[in-house]
């Protein structure tokens, strides 16, 4: 299985003026990756590679911390969706999805995911990044953030920094997704605005589970709108596009970031985009990367930390095929955004 590069877009030329056809045709190709892939990647856009560092090593530090201390910031009452979600809480949806399952059967075997037997060895971590919304029926998705006692002095501000970042960036491929797409330009923003978004780095102990063939994230895709990821220090992502069942190992070049449609971008789109599916695993590139950081950084925690943003449609707006896209009530029924989140995070074991 070779490493695979995915359509790159050019998000500063775009940017810098949007109205040129050179502007235009980067949002064809957005739209296109979108649908061809469920996922892309950008340059960096002006996204600070300090800022993604300070992150990481606070969240090694983090997640580096007795259990006790880290299990003070879950909050189960309200679906792990602020603070802490212990390792082998989340379980991959395909344990409980009918059709995650047949899609499974009918990829050729060598190309499948992983087989799991149960939940996920990763940790995560959800900070709020946006506005919360004044009123909502939603509070459970829309709850107050988590700032762990052990870093309260620094915390709210590097993760504000970083996430605040992401959250720019991905709302700019949102819009040229819209322009891609036939539609105007805020359209495809406008339904994100005052969304429960969330920085959701995952921790994985590589010391205790970096052999080869660990799987850190079962197959699974991601519920939200769309997600953008910083580069990790240990790679491992592998994902299934659209067009074929074949696996490809993503490789995202330095100063670049991924981006991948998530399912409340297949229900406005009525399927047209897919939600990318994804697993993460320990690979010899993986492997690589720990031996190396044993010898350059001896004294840090030795853990892999997903720089991960999920951008979401906001709780009371609704999800359903918007134009140009076709209607298709049997696959994307009209529903409030909240409650497409709170069944999937039942699918996943996170809210009963």
């Amino acid at each position: 299985m070779d490493s695979f590069v995915l359509p790159i877009i050019d998000f500063d030329l775009y940017m810098r003026d949007k109205t040129t056809l050179a502007a235009i045709n980067e949002c064809k190709k957005t739209a296109d990756a979108l649908r061809d892939y469920g996922a892309l990647l950008i340059n960096n856009s002006g996204v600070k590679a300090d800022d993604n560092s300070r992150f990481l090593d606070l969240l090694e530090d983090y997640f580096a911390q007795p259990l006790e201390a880290k299990l003070k910031d879950a909050r189960p009452d309200v679906g792990f969706q602020v603070g802490v979600t212990p390792e082998f809480t989340e379980e991959p949806k395909c344990h409980k999805d009918i059709d995650c399952q047949k899609l499974i059967s009918q990829i050729p075997v060598e190309n499948r995911p992983l087989p799991t037997s149960g939940p996920d060895p990763k940790w995560r971590f959800f900070w709020r990044i946006g506005e919360i919304p004044k009123e909502t029926k939603y509070p459970q998705l829309n709850a107050d953030p988590v700032i762990p006692e052990a870093f309260k002095d620094i915390w709210p501000a590097i993760m504000n920094a970083w996430g605040s970042q992401m959250h720019r960036v991905v709302l700019g491929v949102a819009e040229m997704a819209s322009v891609g797409f036939g539609m105007r330009a805020d359209e495809l923003p406008e339904l994100t605005k005052n969304g429960p978004h969330l920085l959701a780095p995952t921790g994985s102990d590589l010391d205790k589970y970096g052999e080869l063939g660990n799987i850190f994230a079962g197959f699974h895709y991601d519920l939200n709108f769309l997600t953008i990821h910083g580069k990790s220090r240990f790679p491992g992502l592998h994902i299934w596009p659209r067009n074929g069942g074949v696996k490809m190992q993503v490789r995202v070049p330095d100063g670049h970031l991924l981006v991948q449609a998530g399912k409340q971008f297949e229900w406005i789109t009525g399927g047209e985009v897919k939600a990318g599916y994804h697993e993460v695993v320990v690979t010899e590139d993986t492997i690589k990367a720990i031996e190396d950081a044993k010898n350059t950084r001896p004294d840090r925690p030795l853990w892999r930390i997903s720089s991960t943003f999920f951008l979401h449609v906001a709780s009371d707006k609704i999800l359903q095929p918007l134009e140009p896209f076709k209607p298709n009530l049997s696959l994307y029924p009209p529903i409030f955004a909240g409650d497409q989140v709170k069944h999937e995070l039942g699918l996943i074991e996170l809210m009963k």
